[in-house]
């Protein structure tokens, strides 16, 4: 299956891979290596997906992801 590109996306879908982009970087500064925090993020999509709706800021959601 080809892969969408960037201008394929909605607003809202960027916004969201923006948003985990740097709820990852809060991983990593938590002691995640990246590919832990990506494999999580993945692993997690649909819990991230409802913090990222329910308005909890990336440094929020990262450190209830690894309370």
């Amino acid at each position: 299956m080809a892969k969408k590109k960037d201008h394929d996306l909605d607003d809202e879908t960027l916004a969201l891979l923006a948003w985990c982009e740097e709820v990852e970087g809060f991983l990593i500064a938590g002691g995640a290596t990246q590919a832990q925090a990506q494999e999580h993020i993945e692993e997690q999509a649909e819990w991230f997906t409802d913090q990222f709706y329910d308005g909890l800021s990336p440094e929020e959601a990262a450190k209830a992801a690894l309370a």
